[in-house]
């Protein structure tokens, strides 16, 4: 691979990482004021649900600084990226779990879906990138 190419991928993946980073933040604090309103669908969830979705928007908020730090690291940690995609994919077969077991949810959460079981092998491509371009 050229270098010029090696230099569009790093960027590629420190642009997909930050971009990542800032939306789950984003997400996740939306869901920590938002509650339910945050989840279309399911504004009369009641308290429990309420109570679990900003616990866990939280820890969405989390995830993505997570991705943040990774983005900011020179080399940015392969093993890091891997790990984190691996989170996001997993988000989504939960999602296709879901699917299976309770029915089609709203529209959105089907978009949402084909996001976290599309991004994450790009991550993984890309995740090994800088890394080898340093060590070479």
């Amino acid at each position: 691979m050229s270098t010029m190419a090696g230099e569009i991928m790093v960027k590629a993946l420190r642009t997909l990482a930050q971009l990542m980073g800032w939306a789950c933040v984003l997400i996740g604090l939306l869901h920590v004021a938002l509650g339910n309103a945050a989840i279309p669908g399911a504004a009369a969830a009641g308290p429990t649900i309420d109570s679990w979705g900003r616990f866990m928007g939280a820890a969405f908020a989390g995830y993505g600084l997570a991705w943040v730090w990774a983005a900011r690291q020179r080399p940015i940690p392969a093993g890091v990226v891997r790990w984190l995609a691996a989170v996001f994919l997993l988000g989504g077969v939960g999602r296709l779990l879901s699917l299976a077991v309770s029915g089609r949810p709203h529209a959105f959460q089907v978009v949402l879906a084909v996001i976290e079981l599309v991004l994450p092998p790009v991550f993984f491509w890309l995740a090994g990138k800088e890394e080898r371009a340093c060590s070479a």
